[in-house]
């Protein structure tokens, strides 16, 4: 069997070869950036803030007390670290899947494509619902953070009022075109980025004692066994369930392959722009995950009173929502937990904007690939599917819970809920991956031909599928200890149901087969992306020269981004 199925014999060997030439077309200006109507507006600037700082939310500078309390310093640096790496694997299958094709839906529609079409369905709708309800998630923690400044804001009235400025601003700012979302998220990353070296920096130098207090404490928190704590059994059982707490909150805070497959459609060149933002995540993970869990660890306790009160739900109007904020009130800081926590309220804002958008994006693949209503493929003039934005948009209403409930227990129950979700999405692009590998073997497609090549391939894949499986089966015995919970079985439990319901309802319904090696489409979409990409006549603008433009240095007076027999973007 040559390279296709006979499915695709009228495809040539050019059509997968990295010098397609541009059609006919192309020179009369009829290409469009897809096969479909999202447009390629996102540049290169934009997407490496978004690769930074676009997932990084809540999670890493609140939600990540509780990990540090109930494992201690040192379990949470090593579950950071582990998940760190075993997310690498998943990015390393994901990123040479979506740089080749980089299509609207991203991993969700590749899924459907190489694997088994009930597999996207799956994906697609947990991705979906995975995104959609973060949303509420990040508003209630908007919420929780603003309290720093009056517990009064943390009062039903003020609450709903802040539920609904955020409702407005993500829609104003989704419902633009792309480009508008991608500045809006290139200036909130970059705020991001400023407040965790900040973080950093604060760390280093109040732990040798440049503080009010003049107190050099060091590591101070790792000593007298608190830098592993014992959760529910005493001994070496205890400390291991208090290391499988600090992995189940790694396990919800790490996170970002996915946004990067699901924006790589929007791309202006997303074989060079994409190729460099899943570079950059594993820089992403060494420093600002595994770097923030050692930090969170230096400066503030496992076993302060503060986030004691916080984890166990009875802070929900505190002002020390985070543990970096504990820390410097501990230390009589009395300026820069202010600028903090102002910071945190714009991070926290800017991952809502970006679950927002990928909510909207992976509906639209769905409806592309028929698993979803087709009324929601149509997009406005500007390449915003809007019926898509009109569902997604009912979501953020969630966080309204909170008015009766409290902040903490919203955001318990939302991360709890959703956790599993994210687990699920990366075992699908290891199987994908793993599919579509064995798909350029059996159909003498050299890997190493496409624009990026994942290395320990398909190992990594394989590893990945084993240990995201294992957390997601485990994540919820919580809800056996120490004693049966209900609640807590839903909570940890839901999405482990649903999926596998979705998958054979989906097989059922359309009956689908999962599909064999010869059967996979290894042309798609690439033709449509090599000759898109044809038509720049510039080279690729780097990161920094952008940044300099940006200010008005460097300045291109042709357009870094002119095309062959098109209108610059």
């Amino acid at each position: 069997m040559g390279l296709f199925s006979k499915d695709h014999e009228k495809h040539s060997d050019q059509d997968v070869s990295d010098g397609f030439e541009p059609t006919t077309d192309v020179q009369e200006g009829m290409l469009s950036d897809n096969s479909d109507d999202l447009q390629r507006h996102l540049a290169n600037r934009q997407i490496q803030l978004i690769a930074i700082g676009g997932s990084i939310g809540t999670a890493l500078f609140v939600s990540i007390g509780q990990g540090l309390y109930h494992g201690g310093a040192g379990s949470l640096l090593i579950a950071y670290t582990l998940q760190s790496c075993m997310l690498a694997l998943v990015n390393n299958s994901i990123a040479e899947m979506s740089i080749a094709y980089p299509v609207s839906g991203g991993f969700i529609r590749l899924a459907g494509k190489w694997c088994d079409d009930a597999l996207g369905f799956m994906l697609g709708w947990n991705f979906f619902f995975y995104e959609a309800l973060l949303i509420p998630f990040e508003i209630s923690a908007l919420n929780l953070i603003i309290g720093f400044w009056s517990p009064a804001i943390t009062q039903p009235g003020p609450t709903a009022g802040i539920c609904i400025g955020c409702i407005v601003a993500y829609a104003a700012i989704n419902i633009l075109a792309v480009r508008a979302y991608g500045e809006a998220e290139f200036w909130l990353s970059g705020g991001k980025v400023i407040l965790i070296f900040s973080l950093f920096f604060f760390t280093f130098i109040s732990m040798v004692g440049g503080n009010p207090q003049g107190d050099a404490y060091g590591f101070r928190y790792w000593e007298d066994g608190q830098a592993f704590r014992a959760r529910y059994e005493g001994g070496s059982l205890g400390k291991f369930e208090g290391f499988l707490s600090a992995l189940w909150s790694a396990a919800f805070t790490v996170v970002g392959p996915e946004y990067i497959s699901m924006v790589a459609a929007e791309a202006k060149r997303p074989r060079t722009y994409i190729k460099t933002a899943f570079k950059t995540v594993y820089f992403r993970f060494g420093l600002f995950f595994i770097g923030g869990a050692l930090a969170v660890g230096i400066v503030c306790s496992s076993r302060d009173p503060a986030l004691e009160r916080i984890t166990n739900g009875g802070g929900s109007s505190t002002a020390a929502a985070s543990p970096y904020v504990i820390a410097m009130r501990n230390l009589n800081v009395k300026i820069f937990p202010h600028i903090v926590n102002a910071l945190l309220m714009t991070s926290i804002f800017s991952a809502g904007n970006t679950y927002t958008y990928a909510a909207v994006r992976s509906l639209y693949g769905l409806a592309l690939e028929g698993r979803a209503p087709s009324f929601l493929t149509y997009c406005t003039k500007n390449g915003v599917p809007i019926w898509c934005f009109c569902v997604v948009m009912c979501f953020p209403f969630l966080s309204f819970l909170q008015v009766s409930g409290g902040s903490a227990e919203a955001i318990t129950w939302l991360s709890t809920l959703i956790t599993a979700g994210a687990l699920i999405d990366y075992i699908g692009m290891a199987i994908t991956f793993i599919c579509f590998h064995r798909a350029c073997k059996a159909q003498g497609l050299d890997r190493r031909t496409l624009p990026y090549f994942g290395w320990f391939q398909p190992y990594g894949a394989y590893v990945a599928v084993v240990w995201f499986s294992i957390i997601t089966m485990f994540y919820g015995y919580l809800a056996f200890r120490p004693a049966w919970s209900v609640e807590g079985f839903f909570q940890n439990y839901t999405m482990q149901i649903v999926d596998p319901i979705l998958f054979i309802s989906w097989k059922l319904i359309k009956k689908t087969k999962w599909k064999s090696v010869y059967e996979v489409d290894l042309v798609w979409e690439r033709p449509t992306i090599d000759a898109y990409e044809a038509t720049f006549l510039d080279p690729p603008v780097g990161f920094w020269t952008e940044m300099l433009q940006l200010v008005g240095l460097r300045r291109n007076k042709g357009g870094n981004d002119k095309r062959q027999g098109s209108i610059t973007n």
